[in-house]
């Protein structure tokens, strides 16, 4: 029963540090979105590396099919996912956070259908009807009763940076899966991070250059680092580990834990109050998750 019960709560653990990320990426506002990307994939990378160091034997035996899932989700998912979603949250000051929260309205959207057609993952009616439920009940979590006709600019240029930092963590998801076919979670983990800082890092010193990093403040340091140890490196750590056991389609639908927990937080600390809407939308996402864990899952 634990062991079946462990893979869900890994991805909802990690979907709820995420949830924090938005209010501590924000703290680096003045920072370029891609210097953050390098650095907190960089000190991630040196954290994972003892990973990477035990496991070179089966990283050598490592096939063409599974270099590519790896480089998708190092380049997708490690710097243009986080690089758009950084920069949504650069509107932040113009728009509410919950806007920017719309990447995972429609990530699953991506991810269950590229599960289907690259992994052949079988999906129930069950499963479907389930899964649309979570993505109403997220939906009027977020936006509640607010049109998208009445957004402004801003706020249409936030939503697109969202939709593409959806469709590049969507994909990721199904590609990691099939990275985790052949690689354990922890490996699987530190190649992520030491390839996208690899490439982080190549394209920062040719577009902005290295010495950019004098201008982090002491506080800022410790922000990246607080990151690492929390919504990024480690929050990955167990998103794979869950992803190993979860079929990709499933796993997308527990990340919603992201977008509840995120809303609720803005209530909390900046005293955003949730309207009846926003919380039968919580009642249709939990509801619907809870009922996914008794779904049959593939290990």
């Amino acid at each position: 029963m634990m062991r079946k019960i462990l893979p869900p709560l890994a991805v909802m653990l990690a979907a709820l540090l995420w949830s924090l990320d938005g209010f501590l990426r924000q703290e680096l506002y003045s920072i370029s979105s891609f210097l953050v990307v390098m650095l907190e994939h960089a000190l991630g990378a040196i954290l994972f590396l003892p990973f990477l160091i035990k496991s070179r034997s089966e990283i050598k035996t490592l096939g063409q099919r599974g270099w590519i899932s790896i480089l998708w989700i190092s380049i997708c998912g490690g710097i243009l996912g986080t690089f758009f979603y950084t920069k949504a949250l650069s509107y932040v000051s113009y728009i509410d956070l919950s806007v920017v929260v719309l990447i995972q309205k429609l990530q699953p959207l991506f991810a269950i259908s590229l599960s289907a057609i690259i992994l052949k993952e079988k999906l129930s009616q069950r499963f479907i009807g389930l899964a649309m439920v979570a993505l109403i009940g997220g939906y009027l979590v977020t936006f509640g009763t607010t049109p998208m006709t009445d957004w402004d600019d801003k706020t249409m240029i936030a939503a697109l940076l969202a939709l593409l930092a959806a469709f590049s963590w969507g994909s990721s998801t199904v590609l990691g899966k099939h990275a985790l076919n052949r690689l354990p979670f922890t490996t699987v983990t530190g190649l992520r991070l030491f390839l996208t800082a690899i490439f982080a890092i190549i394209i920062f010193s040719i577009t902005s250059g290295i010495e950019t990093t004098d201008a982090l403040t002491t506080n800022q340091w410790k922000y990246l680092i607080f990151i690492v140890l929390s919504t990024g490196a480690v929050a990955l750590f167990f998103y794979y580990y869950g992803l190993q056991h979860l079929p990709a389609s499933h796993t997308t639908i527990y990340e919603l834990v992201w977008p509840l927990a995120a809303v609720f937080l803005d209530w909390v600390i900046r005293g955003h109050i949730l309207g009846i809407t926003q919380f039968i939308g919580a009642g249709l996402l939990l509801s619907s998750m809870i009922l996914l864990t008794r779904e049959k899952t593939n290990d």
